[in-house]
């Protein structure tokens, strides 16, 4: 069966995070899904589009773990609860791979032209990932290898298509940060016991080839 379609999901999306902050919906991630989460940085309130951590060049503002680290994310209901009720504007973090879904992300113009392209195509989408810039496709955890083995067939990846697998991370709804606020572009299903993801395989290459026909191919925030 296919998924909602994306703009039904988005007004269930926007109608269920105005009545939820970041402290319910880092619960639902953490005890009810079962998703390692900790809380980002924060933008730096000073300095619009910039991060509140030492480092002036940050690529990420206001989106990664700073304090606590990576390896403090849980699914401890307590922890979540304490770490949200002392910030309780601060960003929630997911630290992808192992129990939690990875990611796939991109330019937010080619990223809407990939989905309408999977949808023709008939390819299940699970729960998509939006700030003003860039959108992220949650996808089944896969290794390093997988992922290698995936990108070498190809003639070539461009530089704005970006992986978050195990090790890494990516801020989730309802999420502010230095790049803007954070969203669903798709929804995850309400009531799920856990979002469904699909697997890499299924995504990478309507991904690459929609990057490369509309020529982003440079990083970009």
């Amino acid at each position: 069966m296919r998924e909602i379609p994306g703009r039904r999901r988005r007004f269930l999306s926007q109608r269920g995070d105005g009545r939820s902050g970041p402290v319910d919906a880092a619960l639902t991630f953490a005890a009810q899904w079962q998703w390692p989460v900790l809380p980002g940085v924060a933008p730096d309130p000073r300095r619009p589009g910039r991060c509140a951590c030492p480092d002036p060049d940050c690529t990420v503002p206001g989106a990664h773990p700073f304090d606590p680290g990576l390896l403090a994310a849980t699914t401890d209901a307590r922890m979540v609860r304490w770490w949200w009720t002392n910030r309780p504007t601060a960003p929630i973090i997911l630290a992808t791979g192992g129990r939690a879904p990875c990611a796939v992300s991109l330019p937010a113009l080619p990223a809407a032209r990939a989905l309408a392209a999977l949808d023709r195509v008939g390819i299940r989408l699970g729960p998509v990932v939006a700030t003003p810039a860039r959108w992220a496709i949650l996808v089944k955890p896969y290794s390093m290898e997988q992922l290698g083995e995936l990108l070498y067939a190809k003639d070539f990846v461009p530089g704005s298509l970006r992986f978050h697998g195990e090790g890494g991370y990516l801020a989730l709804p309802p999420s502010e940060t230095g790049a803007g606020p954070v969203r669903w572009e798709r929804a995850p299903l309400p009531g799920s016991a856990s979002p469904w993801v699909p697997d890499v395989e299924a995504v990478v290459d309507i991904v690459v080839d929609t990057l490369t026909r509309t020529g982003v191919s440079a990083p970009e925030l």
